[in-house]
């Protein structure tokens, strides 16, 4: 008798263990939603401006910043932004099925659309005055922000630059997927049809559209026009095609992609120097585009177009993809670091390779300014400029073990989950199954990680510090005007704020959020 009750006594502290566990989890499990949805909230009630965002803000909302400094009418659309907000919201939905984050959502809809251009894209920033205010804008903050030379000049027009364009168009699909609402459809087809019409003939896009050329910059042609490479402008584009192609199942999507995988073949040089650059010019010759970018090879995109380029031959079996990978491992090899100039064996790699000579280029810059500030490049790698990173590490023997992974397998092996090949998707499978965000991948907090989360807020707010900001736009007392590019030293590394200074983060938004949510759905 005894034995057996030590038996059900201990059954019995097993059950209540587990219980409480069960329990414990349930309230933390309905402390993080709470948490979600009052930080939420704030965001969208406090923190944004017409359904937008910008990348952080001073608590009391007298400053802000995107990439630069904005306006208090104005927002940012690439990440962390107005984009990737929204993104949140809908995998927020997704996670709790409350209606909050969708309107939320609808609401970063609102935004973008407002802000859309005649021609289908968007700028970077999106500004609720008008354009007499981003004029302002762009002749006070954007010429005097040295080095960030994509905003010294109005343009008027939409950039793919840093997927501006394809992010909002990609979100407005998956907002319409949502739940099939007809009203984002119009939007939504005026980005896919301006991203088909800019596509060049050999498969490329500019860096803007529609096409200008009346910013001279040192007497040099307009860098917009060139083909781009730089900041997922190609690559971005083709991935937002292929989700069209997934999810709205037209056909007409498949020639703009095959085109775009095929400009990566087109551009690749000649042996012995098999790599890439990020910009050409009509002429397919590599081209100088910022003060600081020469026209050179870079390894760094070298290595994301052989990934690129394996990731090709799985979409579509065709084996032309492979077919000069080792040509560009081979180029990768031959221009390494010499072991004196490898940072103690931390870099592989010059940023820039000069055509012909295979040398290393390293640019530079001296000055305060846009008045008094200027950019070189030459053969000496001391005195690198910090905000570009002159030396890269280019882990070579992981493309040799891809390649000969990818390279073994047939076509039908290849592209046996490729979206591109008919029957993919199984009956029934709604297409919105088919978006994979930040928010949906990646660690899951354990219950310690989550209640430091949720006890970080503070006043239903994520507050960071020491984060980069700027000089507010002034004219000193010679007439010239102050340098409002974030924060930095003479070669351009990044100075934060010491200060015990507190400010709102929609990076950390964005980050806390996406964890809470894979714990939720773990």
């Amino acid at each position: 008798m005894s034995s057996f009750k030590s038996i059900l006594a201990a059954f019995s502290f097993l059950f209540l263990t587990a219980h409480s566990g069960f329990t414990q989890t349930k309230k933390l499990e309905q402390e993080a939603r709470s948490a979600m949805l009052a930080a939420t909230r704030f965001m969208v009630e406090k923190a944004s401006v017409n359904g937008g965002y910008v990348a952080h803000y001073l608590p009391d909302f007298s400053r802000r910043w995107g990439e630069l400094e904005g306006f208090k009418t104005q927002v940012w659309v690439q990440d962390p932004g107005t984009v990737s907000m929204g993104n949140v919201f809908l995998d927020a939905y997704k996670a709790t099925g409350d209606e909050y984050y969708y309107t939320a959502a609808e609401k970063v809809a609102s935004a973008l659309i407002w802000g859309q251009l005649p021609e289908g894209g968007w700028n970077y920033m999106i500004d609720f005055a008008g354009d007499r205010s981003l004029k302002h804008w762009y002749n006070t903050i954007g010429k005097n922000a040295w080095g960030f030379e994509e905003y010294y000049y109005y343009y008027g027009t939409s950039t793919f630059d840093d997927s501006n364009t394809s992010g909002p168009a990609s979100f407005l699909l998956r907002l319409y997927l949502q739940k099939m609402d007809s009203k984002y459809k119009p939007a939504l087809d005026k980005a896919i049809q301006l991203i088909i019409n800019s596509q060049y003939p050999l498969g490329g896009w500019p860096q803007r559209f529609p096409l200008k050329d009346n910013h001279p910059k040192n007497g040099k042609e307009d860098y917009s026009a060139y083909y781009t490479f730089n900041d997922e402008v190609i690559s971005g584009n083709i991935d937002f095609l292929i989700q069209c192609y997934i999810n709205l199942g037209e056909e007409r999507f498949l020639d703009p992609i095959r085109r775009g995988m095929n400009f990566y073949l087109i551009t690749q040089q000649g042996n012995p120097q098999g790599g890439w650059g990020q910009q050409y010019n009509m002429d397919l010759q590599v081209a100088h585009a910022r003060s600081y970018e020469p026209p050179a090879l870079m390894p760094g995109f070298t290595y994301t177009h052989v990934l690129l380029l394996m990731k090709y031959y799985q979409l579509t079996g065709d084996r032309k993809f492979l077919a000069r990978i080792p040509d560009a491992i081979q180029w990768l090899e031959s221009c390494r670091l010499p072991a004196e100039k490898s940072l103690g064996g931390t870099r592989t790699h010059a940023t820039f390779i000069e055509i012909g000579t295979n040398k290393g280029l390293y640019s530079h810059r001296k000055g305060t300014g846009v008045k008094d500030g200027h950019y070189w490049w030459d053969y000496d790698d001391n005195n690198l400029l910090a905000h570009y990173g002159g030396k890269t590490n280019i882990n070579i023997q992981f493309l040799k073990d891809e390649y000969q992974r990818v390279n073994a397998l047939s076509a039908e092996e290849a592209t046996r989950n490729s979206p591109l090949k008919a029957g993919m998707i199984k009956d029934g499978t709604l297409p919105q199954t088919q978006f994979s965000t930040a928010s949906s991948s990646g660690m899951v907090p354990d219950d310690t990680m989550v209640s430091g989360i949720i006890k970080a807020l503070d006043q239903d707010r994520w507050l960071v510090k020491h984060i980069q900001i700027s000089r507010p736009y002034s004219v000193l007392p010679d007439g010239s005007e102050m340098n409002t590019a974030k924060l930095s030293d003479e070669n351009g590394k990044g100075i934060v704020d010491s200060s015990e200074q507190q400010y709102i983060s929609t990076r950390e938004y964005e980050k806390n959020m996406g964890l809470l949510i894979r714990y939720l759905k773990k």
